[in-house]
């Protein structure tokens, strides 16, 4: 393999990583709380559900549009997708935002739990539709990471690799220190995740910008691939200014997030 794909697959484990690790975070609590059979059937019904949502939306998108509306309309979402994470890597860095917290987002997980009342039948419905709905959603991200970085590098198996190297990695980390992962550094990874997204997002969608001029025909960066590099480094560059100028005092305390503001 080349460079080129060895990036890839890269960027796309990165990704793919943090998303896994809060969809851990849910199943164990739905495990360890309630029922280790009803929470992985939901995990198997999401993984199905994603399985077929990918095969769908890969295909459509290759099939139906041109490679410069391909690039314009991915690399678009992926910019917006990109500059999410980016703002709250920022907001979090600066004191502004709470950090990520694991170990807080797992007592809240097993608190539900335990407030549901106790399971009736064989299936436990609580530990299975949470279990679903984890991995279904922080899945859904993994999906778009996956046929985005895929499809605009020609080259959707490695992305996949990519990320099913992620899942193997995080379910063995779980299984070996059986707690949640709250010794890995997230937001550290988000802040680089979301610098990654924005760069290709920026790189993708000036190329795209081509579908517009005759001939429909994608732009060239100057440098080609190269141009990623400039772009991350300008994206980190902001992202530290914008930091600096946000910082708090150091004797403020940032308000806690809730559950939903601190699932990305």
């Amino acid at each position: 393999m080349d460079a080129a794909t060895w990036g890839l697959i890269a960027a796309t484990f990165v990704a793919c990583f943090v998303e896994m690790v809060e969809a851990t975070t849910i199943v164990m609590a739905m495990g360890y709380t309630r029922s280790w059979r009803s929470a992985l059937t939901g995990v198997g019904a999401a993984l199905a559900l994603l399985a077929v949502v990918t095969s769908i939306a890969g295909y459509a998108l290759e099939r139906w549009f041109p490679e410069a509306a391909l690039q314009l309309v991915i690399g678009g979402l992926l910019l917006i997708f990109g500059l999410q994470w980016l703002r709250k890597a920022i907001l979090r860095s600066s004191g502004r935002k709470a950090v990520h917290d694991e170990d807080a987002i797992y007592r809240e997980e097993v608190a539900a739990a335990e407030a549901a009342g106790q399971r009736t039948g064989r299936l436990d419905m609580f530990s299975f539709m949470v279990s679903f709905k984890g991995v279904f959603l922080e899945g859904m991200e993994v999906v778009f990471i996956v046929i985005t970085f895929g499809l605009n590098a020609d080259n959707v198996p490695a992305a996949s690799l990519g990320a099913l190297a992620a899942v193997v990695v995080v379910l063995g980390i779980a299984f070996a220190v059986r707690r949640p992962l709250s010794m890995i550094d997230e937001n550290l990874l988000k802040y680089g995740v979301g610098l990654l997204l924005a760069s290709f997002g920026t790189y993708w969608v000036v190329e795209g910008i081509g579908i517009f001029r005759a001939g429909r025909e994608s732009l060239e960066w100057p440098g080609h691939d190269l141009a990623l590099l400039a772009l991350l480094a300008a994206w980190f560059l902001l992202s530290r200014a914008l930091v600096a100028a946000l910082r708090t005092p150091r004797t403020s305390t940032p308000v806690a997030a809730g559950p939903i503001e601190e699932n990305v």
